[in-house]
């Protein structure tokens, strides 16, 4: 078993280092540098940290977690990767992780690491977030993963064990949350890397939903990639990763929409048609362990919602950032309500107005009334102060008739409010 394991792994390393993913790219063309960060808060493991900061960022800007393969490192992906030029054209923030046990694999397969403030790895990962939320001033509704290999099987986990931290995930070339599990102190688990694992999409679901016992708010968004030709973490995983987030999201596993955005692609979107879709994989019939590469990067930050170039912070008094995550005859509504204005906000009513067909059943942070139409949102006892840059968070489930959409227009205090 210790045999097959570092063969496989020195298989993945060789594939790694002989394909496109570890290719360094050219810098991103700008002053800013990737900069090592210590001291960042609780790290069981030792993970080191890398932060990139463009020179122009969003207000309240987007972070997203850039997690590297087995041999990788931080640097690595930096340089390797579109992400750090993407941020410079798009103004959201990048954390680099490390792994730094040999091999330089992520934890995928501990108990520890496979259950929210356990002992391993995404505690560590966690404190990157939380310390660039409040050093840099960054939006807590709007933070990814990403990642490759390891750190694809790292994103399918950090969405299990944050399902309160992380808005949504890509997942380059992974495997599903809690596949990788082993009780005998090894990293490797060979039955899943060569796709022999498959359970019902309940039984993967219940996987991820048990990472976080009693959480019942809104699920992370994910994004899958595999190639069909994948000999290191194989293509069967694809099937059973969108089986378990499928079921996450409480969505059917007949596709809603099919598309082939490039030769040899297919999308598939599962729970919603649009580009905000719940579940969203992409297979590549001709490709191997090798992504991502070539505008794979773009189509991640797409589905994130940060495909937009860097723009000034919003004049008006009020921002609304709205998410909506549909399944069969119902969804759920994320909103992040941000004080543009350079005045304290104490008391607030949000007033919108539901497409048709849409009814609030419950909600969270906020009281709804009425239930369908023009809708107000009023604050709860505890955050009706909102300082002026800041943020509060709110949010509701509903059942639809087939409408989805979401409100065209907010106001806030009988302001109208930019939407985002």
């Amino acid at each position: 078993m210790h045999r097959l394991t570092m063969s496989l792994r020195g298989l993945l390393a060789a594939v790694l280092l002989t394909t496109g993913l570890v290719t360094a790219l050219p810098a991103p063309a700008s002053a800013a540098s990737l900069t090592e960060i210590t001291g960042f808060g609780a790290n069981p493991t030792g993970l080191r940290m890398h932060l990139y900061v463009p020179d122009s960022v969003t207000a309240r800007p987007a972070v997203l977690v850039a997690i590297h393969y087995c041999t990788g490192s931080g640097p690595a992906f930096y340089s390797g990767t579109e992400f750090a030029r993407l941020a410079d054209q798009r103004g959201f923030i990048v954390i680099y992780p490390s792994a730094t046990r040999s091999g330089q694999c992520f934890d995928v397969s501990s108990p520890g690491a496979l259950r929210h403030d356990g002992n391993s790895d995404p505690v560590g990962i966690v404190s990157m977030v939380n310390y660039v939320l409040q050093r840099h001033n960054a939006d807590p509704a709007r933070v990814y993963a990403a990642g490759a290999s390891s750190g694809a099987m790292m994103t399918n986990v950090l969405l299990g064990d944050y399902p309160d931290v992380f808005k949504a995930g890509a997942a380059f070339m992974g495997v599903p949350f809690g596949c990788f599990a082993t009780t005998d102190g090894s990293s490797w688990n060979s039955a899943c890397a060569n796709g022999q694992i498959s359970k019902t999409p309940q039984a993967w679901g219940d996987l991820a939903r048990g990472a976080y016992p009693g959480y019942t708010g809104a699920r992370p968004r994910m994004q899958l990639w595999h190639g069909a030709l994948d000999d290191i973490l194989r293509y069967p995983n694809l099937a059973e990763e969108i089986k378990q987030w499928t079921n996450v999201h409480g969505v059917s596993q007949t596709p809603s929409y099919t598309d082939s955005p490039q030769a040899n692609w297919t999308r598939t979107r599962y729970g919603s048609a649009g580009t905000t879709a719940p579940v969203e994989a992409i297979s590549i019939s001709d490709l191997g362990h090798n992504l991502p590469q070539g505008g794979m990067a773009a189509m991640a930050l797409a589905f994130f919602g940060l495909d937009g170039g860097t723009t000034p912070p919003p004049t008006g008094p009020c921002r609304v950032a709205y998410t909506v995550n549909a399944w069969n005859t119902g969804l759920t509504a994320s909103v992040t309500i941000t004080n543009t204005s350079t005045t304290p906000v104490n008391g607030w009513s949000l007033v919108f107005t539901l497409p048709g067909g849409q009814t609030i059943t419950s909600g969270w942070n906020a009281s709804y009334s009425p239930a369908s139409g023009q809708v107000t949102a009023r604050n709860a006892s505890y955050n009706a102060a909102i300082a002026p840059g800041a943020s509060v968070g709110i949010g509701f489930q509903a059942t639809h008739t087939g409408g989805t959409g979401e409100p065209a227009a907010f106001t806030l205090n009988a302001t109208a409010c930019a939407v985002v």
